[in-house]
């Protein structure tokens, strides 16, 4: 097994889908998704209210912690879907002890670190990562995706709060899209 600390735009993608048929796919899809998209960590994920949303104007408050910006992100339409969907699954699961809270268990108690790990380590397990899947691995794609799609470093160390550009450039470093076109224009 490969030691790697992030995965690839595609592995999600696979880990969404593996989830697909589960008896909670509709809410796992929407953890993982949320995950990736927005760079999250667990606690920051567990911790989603619904009144972080503002669905109307397709926006998502994010409350980083370990003393990171927090900041507001727009929601992407695929985003804004699979919460609605979620919502609506989640009226035939036991009620809510608190209903603001976005991720529930079953039970309606709110999602534990341990029933997440789960969750993610399972969906590598169902979509046949080459690596140990767990959470922090779905910041990081976030990270590095970001950085493939050639966006600025400081832009990236905003839109996942970091308060020292070191934790950033990580993402950027190893990113091969960076050096297309050096040569080029040499004769």
């Amino acid at each position: 097994m490969s030691h790697r600390k992030f995965l690839t735009l595609t592995e999600v993608n696979d880990l969404i889908s593996a989830v697909k048929n589960k008896q909670t796919g509709i809410r796992d899809r929407c953890i993982i998704l949320l995950a990736f998209r927005h760079g999250l960590r667990i606690s920051e994920l567990l911790a989603l209210r619904f009144s972080d949303l503002n669905m109307s104007d397709g926006r998502i408050n994010i409350h980083r912690l370990k003393n990171g910006f927090s900041t507001i992100h727009p929601l992407m339409k695929d985003e804004h879907n699979s919460i609605m969907e979620w919502k609506h699954a989640r009226e035939n699961w036991k009620p809510a002890e608190d209903p603001d809270i976005i991720f529930i268990s079953q039970r309606g108690s709110r999602l534990s670190r341990t029933q997440a790990w789960r969750i993610i380590r399972e969906a590598g397990e169902r979509a046949g990562t080459s690596t140990h899947t767990h959470p922090h691995m779905l910041r990081h794609a976030c990270g590095y995706e970001l950085a493939e799609r050639g966006t600025d470093t400081r832009l990236i160390q905003d839109y996942l709060g970091h308060r020292n550009i070191r934790h950033t450039v990580r993402y950027t470093a190893s990113n091969a899209a960076r050096f297309f076109g050096l040569w080029e224009d040499a004769k």
